[in-house]
């Protein structure tokens, strides 16, 4: 049983080698946060062909003013799949509730078959420090998996990976206890209509729910071409010097200095710890 395991896990591993494509996968805590870090990069990983897979940790069963529960859920997993089509990726909502999110052993369990089934080669998650116990549930949870998915005793029913993935934080803003770093840096300007285009499909969440919590609602404007206008307007947010720093290493000064939307990510600590080179092949778009 165990030699027929290990000829699975080697073949499985090959056979990503051979397809000559990244495996991508990012996690966030609701269907729409995957949105907010990384579409931009999920669309240029899936223009040059990789494979990429968001996944929500829980249903989104409560971001909401006066919808909630199950009709609520079915409506954000239909927004998800949606965002999904328009970037050209996968997306995976799982069945946990919203606000509840607890760092399991049932829900690691979750989140080592999820990067062990995709076979990945990229893990993308927030960082556990965050206003939102949902969001740094996601973070630690990823994190508690990072070794775990090597490990073929853990979750047996799913064969672990032969060679651990690297695994990155998205950007945040949080100061303590260290601010964000941001190892890699993305231009996704040639993108940018592509990520509000997949924000745009969270109906729910991009002009009701975020707007009702950050008393704007008033704002938003009724017209789809006209709220959508809007969107791209309020989801533009200033470059940090540190990003703007990260995309001169990766671009060049004179490159970096005309970026207007960049996405940005802190290799974690755990996991595959690459170098320059390294770094430059999981995000070949970095040229």
């Amino acid at each position: 049983m165990f030699q027929f395991l290990l000829l699975f896990v080697l073949g499985a591993a090959l056979a990503t080698a051979q397809d000559g494509k990244l495996r991508v996968i990012a996690f966030g805590a609701h269907p729409d946060d995957c949105d907010i870090r990384a579409a931009g990069t999920a669309a240029k990983f899936a223009a040059l062909g990789h494979h990429v897979k968001f996944v929500a940790v829980t249903n989104g069963d409560a971001g909401h003013q006066s919808q909630g529960g199950g009709m609520l859920a079915m409506r954000r997993r239909k927004e998800a799949e949606e965002s999904a089509r328009r970037l050209g990726i996968t997306y995976e909502v799982l069945d946990n509730h919203d606000g509840e999110l607890l760092p399991t052993i049932p829900v690691r369990e979750q989140i080592i078959r999820r990067i062990r089934q995709w076979k990945a080669d990229i893990v993308l998650a927030p960082r556990p420090n965050d206003y939102h116990p949902d969001h740094r549930y996601t973070g630690v949870l990823v994190q508690d998996a990072a070794y775990m998915v090597v490990v073929p005793n853990i979750c047996p029913d799913t064969p672990a990976l032969y060679n651990n993935p690297a695994f990155f934080y998205y950007e945040d803003h949080f100061q303590k206890p260290a601010p964000f770093r941001p190892d890699v840096a993305i231009d996704i300007d040639d993108v940018w209509d592509k990520k509000v285009d997949a924000l745009d499909a969270h109906v729910s969440q991009v002009y009701e729910w975020l707007p009702w919590v950050d008393h704007r609602l008033d704002q938003v404007p009724k017209d789809p071409v006209e709220r959508k206008k809007w969107l791209a307007t309020g989801r533009g947010q200033r470059i940090s010097p540190a990003v703007r720093k990260a995309l001169e290493k990766w671009y060049g000064a004179e490159h970096a200095s005309r970026v207007r939307h960049a996405e940005a990510f802190e290799l974690c600590e755990y996991g595959y710890q690459p170098d320059e080179q390294g770094l430059r092949r999981l995000f070949p778009m970095m040229k």
